[in-house]
């Protein structure tokens, strides 16, 4: 954008002279700039600060409605620092005085790199957010079929599983000892392929089911889980301890299961002594974390990610029962609502799991919905 045909020789003579293949149109109004960037896709715009009928800043605006990412270099003769500051705050990439061409090279150089690596930068983002949808979508469907196949094989595998028990119960003693040996291996694994199954069901519902966000007390959450596991409390000894829990934004159903399973694997993973499990909360920046604590057998610093993997053991089924997706449901529960789930070492004996929900203030006249 030059008014004065003797500067843009000078200026695309400058330009070849230092290794660019320089050609360009030259404009003088806003209406030609417009229609020409409309039609031409320029790697670069020179702009004269003062032209007759408009301002050749003027097209920082013009490239910003049109949504083009084209550097702009103010040429002029004469244009004072703060003026130069004032249009590299408003777009411009840089500020060369025709007396001063000499800077002119690097100047356009690094103008565009600095393209070069936004359209790589931009590039990018775009390839990874579309990994991400692809990502999401294969997701969606591996949940679909977990749900699908899940719900589909029980009625068979219901069938097998009476049938085989029924077969134990008839004929248990009435055949040789390897026969009913074999019968229980029928019978115990059908058992378990039962349980497999109807673990897996749960957790694929966990994926689809609605989150229900309601003012939710933490401590009637913890209350109604030390409720549900009374027998194994009141059969290991279990001291479960919390105070000063506070109320989230969160389903009061899910979360509960998130504080049973802790809880729960706190009991069955215990040590000699006897179960002691406290629950603390803190509050940091936009959330609060939930503290879990033990004094149980705790878990190896190698296994903290393992632990979290559908069906992952660390212990075999005669050692502690179970088919390890409790873990599992929390960390799926926890990251549906916003948060996260770990494990982290503590001083003394056990384990230590944390989790974060977001810490958002109850709306005004909802009640607290207590698990």
């Amino acid at each position: 954008m030059e008014h004065n045909p003797d500067d843009v020789e000078l200026v695309l003579h400058t330009l070849r002279n230092n290794g660019f293949d320089a050609s360009g149109d030259v404009v003088q109004t806003a209406e030609e700039f417009t229609s020409r960037i409309r039609a031409i896709p320029y790697d670069l715009i020179l702009a004269d600060y003062n032209l007759p009928q408009w301002r050749g800043t003027e097209a920082i605006d013009i490239l910003r409605r049109e949504d083009l990412d084209v550097p702009l270099i103010v040429v002029t003769g004469y244009l004072g620092e703060e003026k130069a500051v004032e249009y590299i705050k408003q777009g411009a990439t840089d500020c060369v005085l025709k007396d001063r061409l000499i800077r002119l090279a690097p100047s356009v150089r690094r103008a565009l790199k600095e393209k070069r690596l936004r359209e790589q930068h931009r590039q990018s983002e775009k390839e990874l957010a579309g990994k991400v949808i692809e990502l999401a979508r294969s997701n969606a469907d591996l949940e679909q079929f977990a749900y699908v196949a899940s719900h589909d094989l029980q009625e068979p595998l219901r069938m097998i599983a009476n049938y085989t028990q029924l077969l134990a119960e008839r004929y248990r003693g009435k055949l040789d000892e390897q026969a009913d040996k074999y019968i229980g291996y029928s019978v115990d694994g059908a058992v378990r392929m039962q349980a497999l199954i109807k673990d897996l069901l749960n957790f694929s519902r966990v994926a689809k089911q609605e989150i229900k966000h309601q003012t939710t007390d933490c401590g009637a959450v913890a209350e109604q889980a030390v409720k549900n596991l009374r027998a194994a409390v009141e059969e290991s000894g279990a001291v479960v301890n919390w105070s000063g829990l506070p109320v989230v934004m969160a389903d009061p159903a899910q979360l509960t299961q998130v504080f049973q399973n802790l809880i729960a694997n706190a009991i069955k993973f215990h040590g000699s002594e006897t179960p002691k499990i406290q629950i603390d909360s803190e509050k940091k920046h936009h959330q609060w974390v939930f503290a879990v604590s033990d004094n149980g057998i705790g878990i190896p610093a190698e296994s903290w990610q393992d632990i979290f993997v559908i069906f992952r053991r660390l212990h075999t089924r005669t050692e502690y029962a179970g088919n390890g997706i409790g873990l599992s449901m929390c960390k799926k529960i926890v990251e549906r609502h916003g948060g996260k789930l770990w494990v982290e070492a503590q001083a003394n004996p056990g384990c230590c799991f944390k989790f974060t929900l977001p810490a958002e203030p109850p709306p005004r006249a909802t009640q607290v919905a207590r698990a």
